[in-house]
Protein backbone atom coordinates (compact mmCIF):
# COMPACT_ATOMS: atom_id res chain seq x y z
CA UNK A 1 0.00 0.00 0.00
CA UNK A 2 0.66 3.69 -0.31
CA UNK A 3 1.47 5.20 2.87
CA UNK A 4 -0.63 5.98 5.60
CA UNK A 5 -2.00 9.39 5.66
CA UNK A 6 -3.32 10.33 9.18
CA UNK A 7 -6.06 12.55 9.55
CA UNK A 8 -6.88 14.67 13.00
CA UNK A 9 -9.79 16.10 13.65
CA UNK A 10 -9.31 18.17 16.52
CA UNK A 11 -13.09 19.96 17.13
CA UNK A 12 -15.96 19.05 15.40
CA UNK A 13 -19.31 20.91 15.55
CA UNK A 14 -20.99 18.96 18.52
CA UNK A 15 -18.69 18.04 21.65
CA UNK A 16 -18.12 20.73 23.97
CA UNK A 17 -15.80 22.08 27.18
CA UNK A 18 -18.10 20.80 29.35
CA UNK A 19 -17.12 17.29 27.96
CA UNK A 20 -14.10 17.90 27.72
CA UNK A 21 -11.91 21.19 29.16
CA UNK A 22 -8.77 19.35 26.55
CA UNK A 23 -11.22 19.97 23.92
CA UNK A 24 -9.83 23.15 21.26
CA UNK A 25 -12.44 25.62 19.70
CA UNK A 26 -11.20 28.70 19.54
CA UNK A 27 -8.37 29.68 16.88
CA UNK A 28 -5.49 29.76 18.90
CA UNK A 29 -6.56 26.67 20.76
CA UNK A 30 -6.86 24.84 17.08
CA UNK A 31 -3.94 25.42 16.13
CA UNK A 32 -1.88 24.81 18.51
CA UNK A 33 -3.98 21.35 18.89
CA UNK A 34 -3.10 21.12 14.82
CA UNK A 35 0.35 21.64 15.11
CA UNK A 36 0.87 19.26 18.16
CA UNK A 37 -0.63 16.63 16.03
CA UNK A 38 1.62 17.81 12.66
CA UNK A 39 4.52 16.83 14.52
CA UNK A 40 3.38 13.62 15.88
CA UNK A 41 2.40 12.80 12.19
CA UNK A 42 -0.76 14.14 11.18
CA UNK A 43 -0.72 15.22 7.60
CA UNK A 44 -4.14 16.44 6.95
CA UNK A 45 -6.15 18.76 9.74
CA UNK A 46 -9.85 18.29 9.03
CA UNK A 47 -10.92 21.64 10.62
CA UNK A 48 -14.44 22.71 12.43
CA UNK A 49 -14.73 26.33 13.57
CA UNK A 50 -16.25 27.40 16.77
CA UNK A 51 -17.94 31.12 17.42
CA UNK A 52 -16.23 32.94 20.64
CA UNK A 53 -19.03 31.51 22.53
CA UNK A 54 -17.97 28.00 20.99
CA UNK A 55 -21.49 27.75 19.09
CA UNK A 56 -20.88 25.90 15.71
CA UNK A 57 -20.07 28.13 12.77
CA UNK A 58 -19.10 27.84 8.89
CA UNK A 59 -18.45 31.41 9.71
CA UNK A 60 -15.32 32.25 6.95
CA UNK A 61 -13.28 34.98 8.92
CA UNK A 62 -13.46 32.24 11.63
CA UNK A 63 -11.72 29.86 9.54
CA UNK A 64 -9.35 32.42 7.77
CA UNK A 65 -8.20 32.84 11.02
CA UNK A 66 -7.74 29.13 11.95
CA UNK A 67 -6.55 28.52 8.84
CA UNK A 68 -4.16 30.95 8.98
CA UNK A 69 -2.64 30.44 12.01
CA UNK A 70 -1.58 26.72 11.21
CA UNK A 71 -0.35 27.62 8.05
CA UNK A 72 2.04 30.13 9.85
CA UNK A 73 3.64 26.77 11.39
CA UNK A 74 3.41 23.71 9.13
CA UNK A 75 2.35 23.00 5.93
CA UNK A 76 -0.70 20.26 7.18
CA UNK A 77 -3.14 19.77 4.89
CA UNK A 78 -6.31 22.27 5.57
CA UNK A 79 -9.53 20.36 4.93
CA UNK A 80 -12.76 23.18 6.20
CA UNK A 81 -15.79 21.49 6.99
CA UNK A 82 -19.29 22.49 5.29
CA UNK A 83 -21.30 20.26 7.55
CA UNK A 84 -20.86 23.29 10.61
CA UNK A 85 -22.29 21.31 13.41
CA UNK A 86 -25.38 20.78 16.01
CA UNK A 87 -25.75 24.53 17.57
CA UNK A 88 -24.78 27.82 16.94
CA UNK A 89 -25.05 30.14 13.13
CA UNK A 90 -25.84 25.94 11.72
CA UNK A 91 -29.30 26.15 13.75
CA UNK A 92 -32.62 27.13 12.03
CA UNK A 93 -35.50 26.85 14.27
CA UNK A 94 -38.64 25.05 12.37
CA UNK A 95 -42.64 26.04 12.83
CA UNK A 96 -42.88 22.50 13.40
CA UNK A 97 -40.77 21.79 16.26
CA UNK A 98 -37.54 20.56 14.84
CA UNK A 99 -34.69 22.42 13.43
CA UNK A 100 -33.09 22.51 9.99
CA UNK A 101 -29.48 22.82 9.62
CA UNK A 102 -28.66 26.10 7.63
CA UNK A 103 -27.27 24.67 4.35
CA UNK A 104 -26.19 28.64 3.34
CA UNK A 105 -23.96 28.49 6.47
CA UNK A 106 -22.51 25.49 5.56
CA UNK A 107 -21.34 26.79 1.93
CA UNK A 108 -19.78 28.96 3.81
CA UNK A 109 -17.08 26.27 4.60
CA UNK A 110 -15.85 26.85 1.18
CA UNK A 111 -14.66 30.53 1.50
CA UNK A 112 -11.54 30.22 3.16
CA UNK A 113 -8.96 29.13 1.15
CA UNK A 114 -8.59 25.40 2.15
CA UNK A 115 -7.01 22.64 0.07
CA UNK A 116 -10.07 20.12 0.79
CA UNK A 117 -13.24 20.44 2.30
CA UNK A 118 -16.15 18.35 3.66
CA UNK A 119 -18.63 17.04 1.66
CA UNK A 120 -21.66 15.35 2.86
CA UNK A 121 -23.92 15.11 0.71
CA UNK A 122 -27.15 13.08 2.29
CA UNK A 123 -29.88 13.97 4.05
CA UNK A 124 -30.81 13.15 7.66
CA UNK A 125 -31.59 13.77 11.20
CA UNK A 126 -28.89 14.48 14.14
CA UNK A 127 -30.47 14.08 17.17
CA UNK A 128 -28.03 16.25 19.19
CA UNK A 129 -28.81 17.85 23.29
CA UNK A 130 -32.37 16.74 23.01
CA UNK A 131 -33.05 18.56 19.17
CA UNK A 132 -33.72 16.92 15.98
CA UNK A 133 -31.75 18.60 13.46
CA UNK A 134 -32.57 17.55 9.87
CA UNK A 135 -29.84 17.77 7.74
CA UNK A 136 -31.09 18.40 3.92
CA UNK A 137 -29.14 17.77 1.05
CA UNK A 138 -31.20 16.68 -1.88
CA UNK A 139 -29.39 16.29 -5.38
CA UNK A 140 -30.09 19.99 -5.88
CA UNK A 141 -27.83 20.77 -3.02
CA UNK A 142 -25.28 18.06 -3.55
CA UNK A 143 -24.45 20.01 -7.14
CA UNK A 144 -24.55 23.22 -5.66
CA UNK A 145 -22.29 22.44 -2.98
CA UNK A 146 -19.23 20.05 -4.95
CA UNK A 147 -19.88 22.79 -8.03
CA UNK A 148 -18.57 25.73 -4.78
CA UNK A 149 -15.47 23.40 -4.38
CA UNK A 150 -14.98 23.11 -7.96
CA UNK A 151 -14.86 26.68 -8.26
CA UNK A 152 -12.47 27.14 -5.75
CA UNK A 153 -10.27 24.56 -6.72
CA UNK A 154 -10.97 22.29 -3.57
CA UNK A 155 -10.82 18.99 -3.91
CA UNK A 156 -14.02 17.07 -1.60
CA UNK A 157 -13.74 14.89 0.69
CA UNK A 158 -16.16 12.66 0.11
CA UNK A 159 -18.05 11.80 3.74
CA UNK A 160 -20.04 9.04 3.92
CA UNK A 161 -22.07 7.36 7.14
CA UNK A 162 -23.83 4.07 4.67
CA UNK A 163 -23.28 2.63 1.67
CA UNK A 164 -26.05 4.27 0.50
CA UNK A 165 -24.06 7.18 0.54
CA UNK A 166 -21.40 5.91 -1.76
CA UNK A 167 -23.84 4.48 -3.71
CA UNK A 168 -26.09 7.04 -4.64
CA UNK A 169 -24.90 10.77 -4.86
CA UNK A 170 -21.04 10.34 -4.28
CA UNK A 171 -20.52 7.84 -7.36
CA UNK A 172 -23.51 9.94 -9.24
CA UNK A 173 -20.82 13.71 -8.82
CA UNK A 174 -18.24 11.27 -9.38
CA UNK A 175 -19.39 10.43 -12.44
CA UNK A 176 -20.50 14.02 -13.13
CA UNK A 177 -16.51 14.87 -13.37
CA UNK A 178 -16.99 17.21 -10.10
CA UNK A 179 -13.26 15.22 -8.74
CA UNK A 180 -10.26 14.21 -10.09
CA UNK A 181 -8.93 10.78 -9.31
CA UNK A 182 -7.86 9.14 -6.67
CA UNK A 183 -11.53 10.18 -5.00
CA UNK A 184 -10.89 10.30 -1.09
CA UNK A 185 -13.85 8.96 0.36
CA UNK A 186 -14.16 9.22 4.35
CA UNK A 187 -16.13 6.27 6.21
CA UNK A 188 -17.65 7.46 9.06
CA UNK A 189 -18.95 4.84 11.46
CA UNK A 190 -20.18 4.63 15.04
CA UNK A 191 -22.64 7.49 14.80
CA UNK A 192 -25.51 5.40 14.48
CA UNK A 193 -26.79 6.39 17.88
CA UNK A 194 -27.05 10.06 16.93
CA UNK A 195 -27.48 10.17 13.25
CA UNK A 196 -30.41 8.64 11.60
CA UNK A 197 -29.52 6.45 8.67
CA UNK A 198 -25.59 5.83 10.03
CA UNK A 199 -24.22 2.45 10.58
CA UNK A 200 -22.60 1.25 13.16
CA UNK A 201 -19.09 -0.13 13.12
CA UNK A 202 -18.33 -3.86 12.22
CA UNK A 203 -15.92 -5.67 10.31
CA UNK A 204 -18.40 -6.52 7.58
CA UNK A 205 -20.05 -3.76 7.71
CA UNK A 206 -16.56 -1.63 6.92
CA UNK A 207 -16.06 -4.41 4.24
CA UNK A 208 -19.45 -3.83 2.47
CA UNK A 209 -18.47 0.02 2.32
CA UNK A 210 -15.06 -0.76 0.89
CA UNK A 211 -16.51 -3.13 -1.39
CA UNK A 212 -19.00 -0.63 -2.69
CA UNK A 213 -16.35 2.44 -3.42
CA UNK A 214 -16.45 3.76 -7.10
CA UNK A 215 -12.87 2.64 -8.92
CA UNK A 216 -10.01 4.92 -8.47
CA UNK A 217 -10.97 6.13 -4.78
CA UNK A 218 -8.95 5.51 -1.77
CA UNK A 219 -10.44 5.55 1.23
CA UNK A 220 -10.48 6.49 5.15
CA UNK A 221 -12.26 5.47 7.62
CA UNK A 222 -13.64 7.09 11.26
CA UNK A 223 -14.95 6.16 14.13
CA UNK A 224 -17.28 7.34 17.00
CA UNK A 225 -16.02 6.70 20.66
CA UNK A 226 -14.43 3.60 21.60
CA UNK A 227 -14.95 2.52 18.06
CA UNK A 228 -12.15 4.71 16.91
CA UNK A 229 -9.17 2.49 17.68
CA UNK A 230 -10.56 -1.05 16.17
CA UNK A 231 -11.79 0.64 13.15
CA UNK A 232 -8.95 2.65 12.06
CA UNK A 233 -6.29 -0.41 13.01
CA UNK A 234 -8.87 -2.26 10.64
CA UNK A 235 -8.48 0.52 8.11
CA UNK A 236 -5.02 0.27 8.34
CA UNK A 237 -5.08 -3.94 7.76
CA UNK A 238 -7.39 -3.28 4.87
CA UNK A 239 -5.35 -0.36 3.24
CA UNK A 240 -6.96 2.37 3.66
CA UNK A 241 -6.28 5.75 6.07
CA UNK A 242 -7.21 6.88 9.11
CA UNK A 243 -8.92 9.67 11.23
CA UNK A 244 -8.56 10.34 14.84
CA UNK A 245 -9.24 13.23 16.98
CA UNK A 246 -11.86 15.31 19.87
CA UNK A 247 -14.25 14.90 17.32
CA UNK A 248 -14.95 11.67 17.18
CA UNK A 249 -13.38 10.09 20.28
CA UNK A 250 -12.53 12.27 23.82
CA UNK A 251 -11.09 9.10 25.53
CA UNK A 252 -7.68 7.52 25.33
CA UNK A 253 -9.00 4.76 27.49
CA UNK A 254 -11.92 4.43 29.47
CA UNK A 255 -12.07 7.18 32.13
CA UNK A 256 -9.14 9.11 30.69
CA UNK A 257 -9.66 12.13 28.75
CA UNK A 258 -7.27 12.57 25.49
CA UNK A 259 -5.68 15.05 23.56
CA UNK A 260 -5.41 15.18 19.60
CA UNK A 261 -1.92 14.72 20.08
CA UNK A 262 -2.15 11.84 21.82
CA UNK A 263 -4.60 10.05 19.97
CA UNK A 264 -2.39 10.64 16.36
CA UNK A 265 0.43 9.43 18.08
CA UNK A 266 -0.56 6.10 19.36
CA UNK A 267 -1.99 5.78 15.25
CA UNK A 268 1.40 6.10 14.43
CA UNK A 269 2.91 3.51 16.71
CA UNK A 270 0.78 0.95 15.77
CA UNK A 271 0.96 1.52 12.61
CA UNK A 272 4.73 1.78 12.89
CA UNK A 273 4.49 -1.97 14.31
CA UNK A 274 1.86 -3.09 11.63
CA UNK A 275 5.23 -2.03 9.37
CA UNK A 276 3.36 0.94 7.70
CA UNK A 277 5.20 4.23 6.98
CA UNK A 278 3.68 7.21 8.03
CA UNK A 279 2.65 10.08 4.52
CA UNK A 280 4.44 13.08 5.17
CA UNK A 281 1.86 16.28 4.11
CA UNK A 282 3.93 17.02 1.11
CA UNK A 283 3.64 12.90 0.67
CA UNK A 284 -0.04 13.37 0.94
CA UNK A 285 -0.55 15.66 -1.56
CA UNK A 286 0.96 13.55 -4.25
CA UNK A 287 -0.97 10.64 -2.68
CA UNK A 288 -4.30 12.71 -3.06
CA UNK A 289 -3.36 14.84 -6.23
CA UNK A 290 -2.86 18.33 -4.82
CA UNK A 291 -0.90 21.09 -5.52
CA UNK A 292 0.55 23.59 -3.14
CA UNK A 293 -1.25 24.63 0.06
CA UNK A 294 -3.69 27.89 -1.22
CA UNK A 295 -2.97 31.01 0.23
Amino acid sequence: MSKLIITVAPTGGMASKKQSSLLPTQPDEIAASVYASYKEGAAIAALHARRPDDGATCNADIYRDINGRIRDCCDIIINNSTGGGSSGDMLVERPDGLFESSFEERLKGCEAGAEMATFDGMTFVDVHGGREICVITPPSRCETLVQRMTDRGIKPEWEVFSPTHILQDVTRLIQKGYDKPPYYINMVLGADKGFQGAMPYSHDILAAMIAALPPQSIFCVSAIGAAQLPATTQAMLLGGHVRVGLEDNLYYSRGQLATNEQLVARTRRIATELGIDIASSAEAREILGLSTPNS
